[in-house]
């Protein structure tokens, strides 16, 4: 998008936030290819396409209602999050995508035991203190948070030192890419397992390098090379998806 269409559009959203129903409506009409190619990706499951296309509709308002127009990055970006939530939340309700009923347990039992522990050590517990107390291995508790992570935009903000997977991951012309993959989830669920437990930790959890040490048992430096490989394991996967 050039920088008048990018300026054009902006001003768009501004006019819609302050409650324009016709700027609303132009930048739907614009976007709809976006929300499309979204509810590409949900084909099969059932439900008819143009229902589908109604609810990333809804994403895509809720997107211009949320979206920080000083921030910098550009809006399709954090759109698509917004868009695909919208879909994934309506499948899961309707019983079209299913978490298993051991993964919903598993992940209650962890946040119970994670507040627990809070509340006992005045700390963020570790994976492997969680996995003591609920007799589970920590590869269990990493792959049921992992599955029921919320479809997320790349502008969430690690703790203390406010990186993003968007800022770290680049804006080098992949946005195209990064609209088709959708959501990082698929991304992070094919890295490797401590590659993941670390992005998971750091932008999900918002842990810093020290605490993901503490928490993996492996040095900040190791947390360091992880972090950093993941991040360029998930570049790849999005270049070539």
């Amino acid at each position: 998008m050039d920088r008048d269409n990018a300026a054009e559009q902006l001003h768009l959203i501004r006019q819609a936030q302050n409650g324009d129903e016709t700027a609303c409506e132009r930048l739907i009409t614009e976007n709809s290819g976006l929300i499309w190619s979204i509810v590409r990706r949900f084909a099969g499951r059932g439900v008819d396409m143009e229902d589908l296309y109604q609810l990333g509709s809804m994403g895509l308002l809720k997107a211009i209602q949320g979206f920080d127009c000083e921030y910098g990055t550009r809006f399709s970006t954090y759109a698509v999050p917004k868009i695909s939530g919208e879909i994934r939340r309506f499948l899961r309700d309707d019983g079209t995508v299913k978490v298993s009923r051991t993964i919903k347990s598993l992940a209650v039992k962890v946040n119970a035991a994670r507040e627990q522990l809070s509340l006992k050590t005045g700390r963020e517990p570790t994976i492997s203190e969680l996995a003591e107390l609920l007799d589970v291995s920590p590869e269990e508790i990493a792959a049921s948070e992992t599955a029921l992570l919320p479809t997320d935009s790349l502008q969430r903000e690690i703790g203390e030192d406010g990186a993003t997977l968007e800022h770290l991951i680049g804006d080098n012309g992949i946005e195209e890419q990064i609209l088709e993959s959708v959501t990082l989830r698929d991304a992070i669920e094919k890295l490797e397992e401590k590659e993941r437990k670390v992005i998971l930790l750091r932008y999900f959890r918002s842990q810093t390098q020290q605490q993901c040490s503490a928490a993996l048992g492996v040095s900040q430096v190791q947390v360091s090379r992880l972090e950093r490989r993941a991040i360029d394991h998930i570049r790849t996967m999005l270049l070539t998806e």
